[in-house]
């Protein structure tokens, strides 16, 4: 075993030693039926500590030489699969950490430091056909081809590293474009490239080396929607062995969701909280919140009122498309939010094209980042929440009212109300405070409409449950009668117990005092 060729079996066994393993070896017999086929080029990109690694170190026991790892796939999903023999062990496998060699090189020496280890290797095991003076890899695999017709896999994690820290080099990323598109593209020799990061490689400028990968990334994870985090049903398996709540663990780690799959948790934090028997914030803990920070000062083309529009439970419309995957230069809002998006702040539905806050880690970070970064308007907002939800459970009419009123000055700069989706915006953010004990819901359908803002307690919480139904120039009344004849309180299945009936409208001609409040308080057995 090398470090480089065929590193073994180790890291897979650890993976499957450790207190919490989620059988995810189903991902292999995808990666079978496109060794040596035109799908052999496998980009998947997902943001940190999202299990890009330890995937890695599963392809590489399955398929390395040297070792016999039959006994790790035992009782695995992948095991019951018709493929599961064909491919076990029988292939050289080339493993790349690319910010090893990032950190490792000399400044601008990356590429000739990769080289000079990686033949090391090869020299070892295949020196008896390779003439000396070969000095690099893609030369010396060819030749190790031609005289035994052996064919290698290749796994490169961080292969998006250059990119990410070095993105003021762009003779360098150039360079390591090139070094990947002469390593691999139309090689005889690659039977499979299975490369991951944070960042896809559709473009970079106008050099498209490398576009011969099928890329999966948090836009459109395709058929691997199942492998990128933790499912519904995994999770529940978890919260089962561990004693904990299912519905706190998807109020916190919940939110991403694909075309298939529409729920998907945070696997670095889902382990964390089980482990540690505690749900706190573990996968932005892994990072300063100065990362986020830098993005949302951006505030290209009305960027700031998204965010705030998306802090109250809303969903901004995004073109993911014409973003070129280069962290350091951004033409529009889009191309932000969708770099937001790979870097996981950002949940984003394919099917709707729309971006949103995927749950309460996340929105703790925003608010984090916002607390030092000149926000002050919203930070006022948030901050005063606590006591509009208590007059709210008070049944406070009155104070609702003032209390939105304060709310809606405080947000006008950057969230203008024109309508009542921006209205529901503005009102679920003044409810911020909320999220603590409840699970909110914007839009509820109810199988007559849509309740606006639905407020549903968590476990062991001991709170009403909160219907809010908003209207733009019309009456706080007519808001609350819409609750009560389309009979929205029907559709919250499985509640029982306490129901606060909230009407808010916003009557744009008062400008003193425009929002007015009616509650009612009801229970559903």
């Amino acid at each position: 075993m090398g470090i480089y060729l065929n590193p073994g079996n180790s890291g897979f066994r650890e993976s499957i030693s450790s207190e919490i393993y989620i059988d995810k070896t189903g991902l292999i017999a995808y990666t079978n039926k496109c060794v040596s086929t035109e799908q052999k080029f496998i980009c998947v990109s997902r943001p940190r500590r999202f299990g890009k690694s330890m995937a890695l170190k599963m392809l590489a026991a399955y398929y390395g030489l040297g070792c016999d790892s039959r006994e790790l796939f035992s009782g695995r999903k992948i095991e019951h699969e018709p493929s599961f023999e064909t491919y076990l062990n029988q292939y050289d496998v080339i493993f790349l950490n690319m910010q090893q060699f990032l950190i490792e090189a000399g400044a601008g020496k990356i590429l000739d430091y990769l080289e000079q280890e990686v033949l090391e290797e090869l020299y070892e095991v295949y020196g008896e056909f390779l003439k000396a003076g070969i000095t690099k890899f893609a030369a010396a695999l060819r030749k190790i081809y031609q005289k035994t017709g052996r064919k290698f896999i290749f796994l490169i994690d961080e292969w998006d590293s250059v990119m990410r820290e070095r993105q003021e080099s762009e003779e360098l990323q150039k360079q390591y474009l090139d070094f990947l598109r002469n390593l691999l593209k139309d090689q005889p020799y690659v039977a499979l490239a299975y490369m991951t990061g944070i960042l896809p490689v559709k473009k970079y400028g106008i050099h498209s080396a490398l576009n011969m990968f099928w890329e999966y990334s948090m836009t459109d994870q395709k058929r691997l929607e199942e492998y990128t985090g933790f499912t519904d049903t995994e999770v529940k398996v978890l919260c089962n062995q561990f004693g904990m709540d299912f519905d706190e663990a998807s109020s916190w780690y919940d939110g991403y969701t694909f075309t298939k799959f529409r729920h998907i948790y945070n696997p670095r934090s889902v382990v964390e909280a089980m482990v540690c028997h505690k749900y706190s914030n573990y996968w932005t803990s892994t990072e300063t919140y100065d990362a986020l920070k830098i993005y949302m000062d951006m505030d290209f083309d009305g960027l700031r009122a998204d965010i705030v529009q998306m802090l109250g439970g809303g969903r901004i419309r995004v073109n993911t498309r014409s973003f070129q995957n280069d962290m350091r230069n951004f033409r529009t809002k889009d191309d932000v939010l969708t770099l937001l998006i790979h870097l996981g702040y950002l949940a984003y539905d394919s099917e709707r094209e729309e971006a949103f806050i995927p749950n309460k880690e996340i929105r703790r970070e925003f608010e984090n980042a916002m607390s030092v970064s000149g926000w002050p308007e919203v930070m006022h907002i948030l901050k005063a929440s606590d006591k509009l939800l208590e007059d709210t459970l008070c049944c406070d009419e009155k104070s609702v009212a003032e209390g939105l009123d304060k709310a809606h000055t405080q947000v006008a700069s950057i969230l203008t109300y024109n309508n009542e989706n921006s209205l529901a915006c503005a009102v679920s953010l003044a409810y911020y405070s909320a999220v603590k004990d409840y699970k909110m819901i914007r839009e509820f359908p109810s199988g007559r409409g849509f309740a606006d803002i639905v407020f549903l307690p968590l476990p062991h919480r001991d709170k009403p449950a909160l219907v809010i139904e908003l209207k733009y120039n019309k009456s706080a009344d007519t808001a609350l009668q819409q609750i009560k004849d389309r009979k929205y309180t029907q559709a919250l299945e499985g509640y029982m117990g306490e129901i606060l009936l909230v009407g808010i409208n916003y009557d744009k001609e008062k400008m003193d005092k425009p929002h007015s409040c009616v509650i009612e308080r009801i229970e559903k057995f």
